[in-house]
């Protein structure tokens, strides 16, 4: 029992924390305030406060650099997400049960997308698709996954996108059959995307969700 207001206190300090990153607007990649301004802002301890930035960093929530502070990573990195893919996604069902909803999020996503991309945001996928052309074998990979997820981004929508990143961290930690874009579908929805030709969009997924399923 007398371990119980001490968990409260570290429970509470995790949620200032994070209402911290709410209130400044911070995003993956941003740098955290200091230990001793965390600190002041929670009117608590620095010890406190080190535990529970001690218990972020483990769980691959942020990662400190010698000399430079404390930056929020990107979700796809968290060694959370592999943790959960282990024990979640050991029958088929549930292996099965992530790629529909996945699939359904990518295609929800894809229609917002189609009422809202801008005019900027349809210039800098030109521009990666042109990269993608341009790049070798062994940068294809890493582009196509770029341009799925800034085409994801562009339905301006952070829960359905922060719901993508999350199914794809789970889906990337099953290492079976690559179910990311290829060039061609890069460009093929770019194409649709800039006509918003919602209905074809929506079967070119489908087609690709469809070939994935087989393969596995």
């Amino acid at each position: 029992m007398s371990v119980q207001p001490t968990e409260k206190v570290y429970i509470e300090i995790l949620k200032k924390i994070k209402a911290i990153i709410v209130e400044d607007g911070l995003q993956a990649g941003d740098k955290l305030p200091s230990e001793r301004e965390l600190s002041d802002r929670l009117h608590a301890g620095r010890s406190s406060v080190r535990e529970a930035l001690r218990s972020l960093e483990l769980l691959g929530l942020i990662e400190t650099r010698r000399g430079e502070g404390t930056f929020i990573r990107e979700a796809t990195g968290h060694r959370l997400v592999e943790v959960l893919a282990s024990f979640i996604l050991n029958d088929v069902k549930a292996r099965e049960d992530l790629r529909e909803t996945r699939h359904i999020v990518i295609k929800d996503c894809v229609g917002l997308a189609i009422m809202r991309c801008t005019s900027s945001e349809l210039s800098n996928l030109h521009e990666l698709i042109k990269e993608i052309k341009r790049s070798s074998n062994e940068q294809l990979q890493v582009l196509c996954k770029q341009f799925e997820k800034n085409v994801i981004q562009t339905c301006g929508n952070h829960l359905l996108y922060r719901l993508y990143v999350e199914l794809t961290g789970y889906g990337s930690s099953l290492q079976k059959a690559d179910s990311n874009w290829s060039p061609e579908l890069c460009s093929e929805v770019l194409t649709l995307l800039e006509q918003k030709n919602a209905k074809e969009l929506t079967d070119l997924l489908s087609k690709q969700n469809d070939a994935l399923n087989a393969i596995e």
